[in-house]
């Protein structure tokens, strides 16, 4: 029983997202050999883009169904006579999420899918795929614990495994019963690819910046986060010999591009020749990039992985449970290490954190350099937790 179905997937455009994928397979394939892992994805060009389909099956989560077929029209009856919508929505998703069979374990991988409006969608998928004797597992996983309500308590103790990538996500799940399992974020192990640098790019004295609309959207002042970000570029230019690279790691367009606000910083400071926007690539690349810098301030959850697993200083703008998780199993604190962006309310608050750091850096440097090592190895054990799950199919 070696087949892997892993589903909760949008597309590799968050290049979090995509590290996820590469990281399961390596840590799934490290524990298991040559297995069959199949993704179901929300946008397979954006992983065909980034060439993810080199290393998983890659099959579309929703399909088009025929109006004539028998599973439409059961659906349409229920909504009609029953006032069910329920087989309307699932109608996308039967091909393959029923296609799946019993020697399978579907891995639920969207890591923070719970904290967000519409977590609903996955409790379907995760009653379609137990309607099928499938073993289920939530993978890497932050739950926010104010929000577990009856509905979501009755899902996630259902998973026949739950993998939480922190402490606090860990005993919130702990105690309403879930059997819950505690191991780093599976991007721990995510491999990294180290081309040529950029003009103004200095290796290991670079502060690496990536800044998210997603956190901006979070502010408590309006404007308060470019505040921030500025006055933290401008003072790294001013009073240091550093340069500054600029690291988008979302590029899904509409309103969640870290490109736009990391362009408007870069377009401020381009005329010092010290600083340099980081074109887009795959997260490997990426997280080669972030592992030559000097320090890292990240917004996105994954560009600071890819700073932590390289030892990286890194300072964390905020907004939820899996930051501060993080931050605390790393450092035994998040105290910071995280700055909450529901808290700036000055312009310089974050280059008060990030002067924190700096005066700090050989003892975090340090500790850093002794604690990742067999933290990032904790993550390969994951598939250890498997082995019980295939033992009792």
């Amino acid at each position: 029983m070696k087949k892997f179905f892993l589903y909760g997937h949008n597309g590799s455009g968050n290049h979090g997202c995509e590290a996820i994928v590469r990281s399961t397979c390596k840590i799934l394939r490290e524990g298991f050999g040559d297995i069959d892992i199949t993704l179901a994805s929300g946008n397979t060009s954006e992983d065909k883009k980034y060439e993810l389909d080199k290393v998983i099956n890659l099959v579309n989560e929703k399909n088009t169904v025929s109006k004539l077929s028998l599973p439409y029209i059961n659906a349409y009856l229920n909504l009609k006579l029953k006032k069910n919508g329920l087989e309307s929505e699932k109608l996308a998703y039967r091909k393959t999420f029923y296609n799946a069979d019993k020697d399978t374990i579907a891995f639920s991988i969207g890591g923070d899918n719970y904290c967000y409006p519409g977590y609903e969608r996955f409790t379907m998928l995760h009653n379609m795929l137990r309607e099928r004797n499938i073993k289920t597992v939530l993978w890497g996983c932050s739950v926010e614990p104010s929000k577990i309500n009856d509905f979501m308590k009755e899902d996630l103790v259902n998973y026949d495994l739950i993998i939480a990538r922190e402490t606090l996500t860990y005993e919130a799940l702990k105690n309403i019963g879930a059997n819950v399992k505690l191991y780093p974020d599976p991007a721990f192990q995510l491999d990294k690819i180290e081309k040529k640098l950029p003009k103004n790019f200095k290796e290991n004295n670079t502060v690496g910046i990536n800044i998210s609309p997603m956190v901006m959207n979070k502010e408590s002042v309006l404007g308060i986060t470019i505040e921030n970000y500025t006055a933290l570029i401008k003072y790294i230019l001013e009073n240091t010999d550093m340069n500054v690279a600029l690291i988008p790691h979302v590029i899904w367009e509409d309103n969640n591009d870290d490109r736009k606000p990391s362009k408007f910083l870069y377009d401020k400071f381009k005329d010092t020749n010290r600083v340099v926007l980081i074109e887009d690539d795959n997260c490997e690349v990426l997280k080669g990039y972030i592992s030559r810098c000097r320090f890292f301030i990240g917004a996105r959850t994954h560009s600071t992985i890819a700073a932590y697993s390289t030892c990286v200083p890194t300072l964390v703008v905020g907004y939820s449970i899996k930051a501060k998780g993080i931050a605390k199993d790393i450092f035994g604190t998040y105290e910071n290490y995280v700055i909450p962006v529901q808290n700036l309310e000055n312009k310089g608050d974050l280059l008060k954190s990030f002067k924190w750091m700096i005066d700090r850096e050989d003892s975090i440097k340090d500790h850093m350099d002794k604690f990742i090592p067999s933290y990032k190895k904790k993550s390969l054990d994951a598939a250890k937790e498997l082995l019980k799950i295939i033992e009792d199919k």
